[in-house]
């Protein structure tokens, strides 16, 4: 065995070899995998191992669509089968949302040359003659969908890894992992230590023990799981072909041929959690005992669409242990408090994601980014407060409701509340329906009594009309919006300014008072975050950014040394905050200060320490609504009396609070990108209007691979879109983000975020295109419709800035 590599991957399941054979693909052949027991030992052996392409997500549709790509080359290159069966796959809507779904999907799968599409109810019975197709509302077909052999993949993985100079060693148990001083690892095991500059946490059932070797504690929870097999089927005996599977989600089972029987999977409401207290040493390819009694009523829905499962006997069931994360991705990336520690944990689908889960971890660990933005499976979406028991609740609540659809916006209870702030029980009074960012719980509308609670779906659902309300209110008069769950940060020292200017695109504020808007460039030249940067004294800055990313940027901040002397801490926990926004916010905060608000005294992006009805606050004269208005941070402690004092004083104006789902309405009409949507890593600050904020003649973090990027035309623009208003109504939706845009049947870019914008009477959606200008007609596939839509010239609301610097 090796006693140094550049890598070593501990795990020998489909991941670990995934990702171990593409390090090799990317050139590094000094790499080790180590596994406890035997390859596939765990939860890969038994797997159903059913592969499919198109998933809500556009960044999964393409790794998935990779992988079920990758199998038959991965035969080739090794000559290790890989069992693979491509017979396609069908997907029924019995719901409206369903089909909604669907149809969206169908139409990203047009845009990006996949092939989904919809078939009638007739192509559907000769593809699958066994199936019942009465009651389905809509059909549509995947043409390369399927199955695999676990064991074939896993051992391809493998035998591709070794083809190229990995080293894989079995029956070896990793005991230690420790860091050293220089940053390396010694990766421990019974049988000699391995020096190594990176650990790859591949570990599957195993995945929380070993990432206790390193101290690091991983939100993650085992299930059982059942599949059943049925004895030969008559008619499927006949056949010459192989059958298509079944995807009837609203059935919540999974069904496709094994053998010349069927296989049928379900996901029960009676969730069965395993190894609460850690994953066993010795388990290896045991199974549980069967308990189909607790998925019978998915079996009689599979026995209603299919009538042959009924007549069958069972051949065999496994009942075997996955392990899911809180919202069922994987945990994917480096640990931001460590390091060159890897975590790939957590995965459920993973033969449709075992090839583009490897190609975008040796792409990390070996570029220092991955080609997409994968924000949806980076672990540091998480934190600390993701505990025992909010894991648990979230995993029962996402095995139980696997099929379910998620929803634009959609959020589930189980779990919560995490974290609440001072003033939650207030706002909860105030009838505040909550959503959840980072762990925390912030105010997502305001309903007429308290405990409302919020429907869900595609189209405009209960919040629709009371979202309108808030925006309205505060486009005409003022409105108080909650900000503190936004990430909140203290730099001082001799130091501080030196260290940002490293760290940041722009250029710091050199006199205190002053604020300036920066983007955070990425490893590839893309945005990698934006924040509003304020200096409060001579070596004292307060930086604000998204409150969901904090853990996330962790990893840059923690990549420019700070200078000795200089401090950079959160104060995210300890600071709280309201946005008071719209015409009258003046006069309305001037009832309760004494400092002069005036725009002479207090221009946009200006900032003063000031008090408000006794409560020392930092205001910013910045929001992100657009409008006139102010950010105002305080104590933890003194929250509960700033909401106090800015309810009183908003009630002399008409004033209220108002929710993040009429921020995000108000900000679209101005424009204005937000993080994970509009910018992120794979966006080129030129593409997105940030290209005027990279002071190229400063060195920053990653200022040579912007360089670059700036030196290249754009591929494609964010611009603001405005949707036809009778067939938004018509449809009683709007777009939400990921709907194609198209212009003369051709596709031309996407949505990634949309809203009614309700002051200026206009179904918005910000996206990016290529090729296209101002002005041009183009179609949005809203619920997986066209809806004819223009792009603007300039935003609806105050397009020169007049109202925000009024």
């Amino acid at each position: 065995m090796r006693t140094h590599a550049q890598a070593v991957v501990i795990g020998g399941g489909v991941i670990g070899c995934s990702i171990l054979y593409h390090l090799t693909k990317l050139g590094w052949q000094d790499v080790v995998l180590l596994e406890r027991d035997e390859l596939t030992s765990g939860s890969t052996w038994h797997a159903a191992a059913n592969i499919h392409g198109l998933h809500d997500s556009t960044n999964i549709s393409r790794i998935q669509y990779y992988t079920m790509n990758l199998y038959n080359d991965l035969e080739a290159e090794t000559g290790q089968s890989c069992g693979v069966f491509q017979p396609g796959s069908l997907y029924l809507a019995q719901t409206e949302a369903r089909e909604h779904q669907l149809r969206l999907q169908a139409a990203k799968a047009k845009l990006y040359g996949m092939n989904f599409h919809e078939v009638s109810r007739d192509e559907a019975e000769r593809l699958h003659p066994l199936v019942d197709f009465d009651g389905i509302r809509c059909i549509m077909w995947e043409l390369d969908g399927g199955n695999v052999d676990p064991s074939g993949v896993t051992n391809a993985y493998a035998a591709g890894a070794r083809q190229n100079g990995a080293e894989i060693v079995r029956f070896c148990p990793v005991t230690g992992t420790e860091q050293q001083l220089d940053g390396t690892w010694i990766v421990r095991t019974a049988k000699g230590d391995i020096r190594t500059e990176w650990v790859v946490n591949a570990a599957g059932l195993w995945g929380r023990e070993v990432a206790a070797l390193a101290g690091v504690t991983l939100p993650l929870q085992p299930t059982e799981h059942q599949y059943f097999v049925t004895e030969t089927i008559a008619e499927i005996d006949a056949l010459d072909r192989r059958l298509p599977s079944v995807a009837d989600r609203d059935g919540e089972y999974y069904l496709r041929q094994e053998g010349k029987g069927l296989l049928v999977g379900a996901y029960e409401k009676d969730v069965r959690f395993w190894a609460e207290d850690g994953t066993p040493q010795g388990f290896g390819h045991e199974l549980f005992a069967d308990d189909l009694e607790r998925i019978e009523d998915n079996m009689m829905r599979a026995i209603a669409r299919v009538p042959a499962v009924g007549e069958a006997g069972i051949k065999r069931v496994i009942n075997g242990p996955m392990i899911w994360s809180p919202d069922s991705n994987v945990l994917f990336g480096p640990v931001p408090e460590l390091s060159r520690y890897f975590c790939c944990n957590g995965i459920i689908p993973g033969f449709s994601q075992s090839g583009g889960m490897g190609l975008l971890a040796a792409d990390w660990i070996v570029t220092g980014e991955t080609r997409y933005d994968m924000f949806a499976w980076d672990v540091a979406r998480f934190g600390d407060w993701a505990d025992a028991a909010f894991t648990k609740a979230r995993v029962g609540d996402q095995y139980a409701n696997r099929f379910k659809i998620h929803f634009p916006g959609e959020e589930r209870a189980a779990g919560r509340p995490v974290r609440t702030r001072p003033v939650y029980e207030a706002q909860r009074a105030a009838g505040a329906v909550f959503g959840l960012n980072y762990g925390w719980e912030h105010p997502l509308w305001y309903g007429d009594a308290p405990g409302q609670e919020e429907t869900e779906g595609f189209t405009r659902q209960n919040w629709w009309g009371p979202v309108g309300a808030e925006c309205r209110m505060l486009r005409q008069r003022a409105g108080i919006i909650d900000i503190s769950n936004f990430a909140k940060y203290r730099c001082a020292g001799p130091g501080a300014e030196a260290w940002l200017n490293a760290v940041f695109a722009n250029r710091m504020p050199r006199a205190v008072g002053r604020s300036c808007l920066t983007p955070l460039i990425g490893k590839r030249g893309g945005i990698a975050g934006d924040f509003t940067v304020t200096r409060t004294g001579p070596e004292e800055f307060w930086v604000i950014g998204s409150g969901m990313a904090e853990r996330y940027h962790q990893r840059f901040f923690m990549a420019v040394p700070l200078p000795e002397g200089t401090t950079f801490e959160s104060r995210t926990e300890m600071t709280c905050g309201f946005n008071v926004a719209g015409p009258a916010s003046r006069e309305m905060l001037q009832r309760v200060t004494t400092a002069s608000l005036a725009t002479a005294d207090f221009p946009f992006m200006a900032s003063r320490w000031i008090e408000l009805g006794g409560v020392r606050v930092l205001a910013l004269r910045v929001s992100f609504t657009g409008d006139l208005g102010w950010e105002l941070h305080c104590d933890a402690a003194d929250q509960a009396r700033l909401w106090e004092v800015l309810v009183d004083a908003g009630k002399a104006v008409g004033a209220g609070p108002v929710g993040s789902r009429a921020l995000m309405s108000l900000r679209i009409e101005k424009g204005y990108g937000s993080w994970s949507r509009e910018y992120s890593p794979e966006y080129w600050p030129q593409e997105v209007g940030l290209d005027r904020l990279c002071k190229m003649e400063k060195a920053f973090l990653n200022s040579e691979a912007v360089a670059e990027t700036l030196a290249k035309p754009a591929r494609e623009r964010l611009v603001l879109l405005a949707l036809d208003a009778a067939e938004t109504d018509a449809s009683n939706a709007d777009a939400t983000g990921g709907e194609p845009i198209f212009r003369d049947g051709q596709g031309i870019g996407r949505v990634t975020s949309g809203a009614y914008g309700y002051s200026v009477g206009m179904s918005l959606a910000l996206g990016f295109v290529k090729n296209a200008e101002p002005g041009d007609a183009v179609e949005v596939m809203v619920l997986g419709q066209p809806h004819k839509a223009v792009i603007l010239e300039e935003p609806p609301f105050d397009p020169q800035g007049g109202r925000l610097r009024a």
